[in-house]
């Protein structure tokens, strides 16, 4: 792997995107503590637990391209040997994506009462975290770009599962959503729109993944790969960030739209004060209080519905 322009452009235009992409995340997050401060102690940790995830992966990336372009430039060490954190790459990756896929597998199945949904999305998870740590052990073993290929098999095993979790959560929740239309233009135009968002941040991540992977198959020889691994973990955190904060536009606007189902968000005065705003059409789709956090049931409030 003798092109430089290769070896570390992308993985330098990588660490760009990981750190304009960390910037958004912040954003995101001070958002979410400003606008859901009802939300569950238990979600608001995962947020902050992200937080710290995400400072650190970015200060690592910064790591990984400092040691070849600063403290090895022009040497031959730095063309031939991986730099020392790459291998925390994969880790930092499967820190961020496993908790997010468990916790969406979670809400799944309290929406859906669909244990094999849940726990498929559960074993995929689970499988990429082992590919993710599998690949990092690998990558510490091997250090050399020109063993670069040796990678393959737990590359595979990580993002192929990867990918298939954030699919199947975008389909389940883009038919669940669909189902749950009424007929009715305003309760069925706030369904649309949330089954778009579920679609953007779902097969974003699922493209990215992939698109990782084809990138490592198809040009062994050179890491344009890494544009898209050093972003992942962003792709992730922004994901679910993005859908827990349009909650609030959400159900804000209850007389206008049917509320998230996912990612619904306790407000102050309960359901039963959401109930009193509710027009006939929107209390169709009922919210009702449950381990802390509102979902949305079907119900039909009209015998021909």
């Amino acid at each position: 792997m003798a092109n430089i322009q290769l070896l570390f452009g992308p993985m330098l235009i990588g660490a760009f995107l990981n750190m304009i992409l960390y910037g958004v995340v912040v954003a995101q997050m001070f958002t979410y503590y400003q606008s859901c401060k009802n939300d569950s102690l238990w979600i608001k940790n995962l947020v902050f637990y992200l937080f710290i995830t995400e400072t650190i992966n970015t200060g690592l990336d910064m790591a990984v391209m400092y040691e070849p372009l600063v403290i090895k430039f022009g040497t031959d060490e730095s063309t031939t040997f991986f730099p020392l954190m790459l291998a925390s790459g994969p880790i930092m990756i499967i820190a961020v994506s496993t908790p997010v896929q468990l916790f969406i597998a979670w809400r799944i199945m309290k929406i859906s009462k669909s244990n094999f949904v849940s726990g498929t999305i559960s074993i995929l998870a689970a499988t990429s975290c082992a590919g993710g740590i599998w690949t990092a052990i690998t990558i510490s073993l091997i250090r050399r770009f020109d063993r670069k290929s040796e990678i393959r098999p737990p590359a595979l095993l990580w993002f192929v599962t990867a990918a298939a979790a954030d699919i199947l959560i975008t389909a389940t929740l883009t038919r669940f959503l669909y189902k749950r239309k009424t007929g009715y233009a305003k309760t069925d135009s706030a369904i649309s729109r949330i089954i778009s968002l579920t679609l953007q941040t779902g097969f974003i991540t699922a493209i990215a993944a992939l698109a990782d992977l084809v990138f490592f198959l198809v040009l062994p020889h050179t890491n344009l790969n890494f544009i898209w691994e050093f972003a992942l973990t962003k792709l992730y955190s922004n994901s679910l960030m993005s859908t827990l904060n349009a909650r609030a536009a959400w159900n804000y606007q209850l007389p206008n739209n049917g509320g998230n189902p996912l990612y619904a968000k306790s407000l102050p005065g309960g359901s039963e004060r959401l109930h009193d705003t509710l027009p006939p059409v929107v209390n169709a789709l009922s919210l009702s209080r449950r381990d802390d956090l509102y979902e949305l049931e079907g119900r039909k409030s009209y015998p021909n519905l």
